[in-house]
């Protein structure tokens, strides 16, 4: 009897072992590995047009108009933890973005984007799991970034312009007033939109994970990129 629990207890703490250091090796691989933040993408300029920048944006500026939010665009979340001892950047991404934006006078007087917080996935689907119940998906499935004071858009008649937006962030139902800092480019008749909001999860009722192998930050950032395209309405 006295050897049978020996032994039991000791395939637990082997088993223990290997998933610890499991962990620790997955952590190590993963380090420095993560997705590069969603930035502006290099589009190859019209054939006919002589005034396209170095970045592959349409000089001009943007037409006034309504603008959806189109296939291509990205959005999600950066944080880092330590996992058994390791620092990890954890980066999760969804492409189901939705939204809209309107341009007047050269003026952006109104956007409003809807991220689908439960399709947002990393590189671990245990992770994606925990993700989707500290959110509370289940009650509030989306994140919405609504803007609140109007953006003068005159940079982008260079093709490019860096500009600060304020708005209304909601996570999990709650809503703060931020400012993101947004890069723009004109491409073809539409605009490509990028930019980061840096984020305390607290201040949204979320929680970060603390399961003792695992730490997370309490900070982090909201990423997207928006391919705006004209909406003909």
């Amino acid at each position: 009897m006295k050897k049978t629990v020996a032994l039991t207890i000791g395939i637990v703490l082997l088993c223990g072992a290997l998933l610890l250091g499991g962990t620790w090796v997955y952590a190590r691989s993963q380090a420095g590995t993560e997705a590069a933040p969603l930035a502006l993408t290099s589009v190859a300029p019209s054939a006919s047009s002589d005034s396209a920048d170095d970045s592959g944006g349409t000089a001009g500026p943007v037409a006034d108009g309504t603008y959806a939010v189109d296939t291509g665009s990205q959005a999600g979340y950066r944080v880092d933890e330590v996992l058994s001892g390791q620092d990890v950047t954890v980066v999760g991404r969804t492409s189901d973005v939705r939204g809209g934006a309107t341009i007047e006078a050269g003026t952006l007087t109104a956007a409003s984007i809807e991220v689908d917080m439960t399709t947002i996935e990393t590189d671990d689907s245990g992770r994606d799991r925990q993700f989707l119940g500290i959110l509370d998906t289940s009650a509030h499935p989306t994140a919405t970034f609504v803007l609140t004071s109007p953006v003068d858009l005159s940079g982008l008649s260079s093709g490019t312009a860096t500009v600060q937006a304020t708005g209304t962030l909601t996570i999990k139902g709650v809503s703060h007033e931020v400012t993101v800092t947004l890069d723009a480019q004109t491409v073809g008749g539409g605009a490509q939109v990028s930019g980061s909001i840096p984020v305390t999860f607290s201040d949204y009722d979320v929680s970060a994970p603390n399961l003792g192998f695992v730490t997370v930050e309490d900070a982090g950032t909201v990423e997207l990129l928006l391919e705006l395209t004209p909406s003909g309405s």
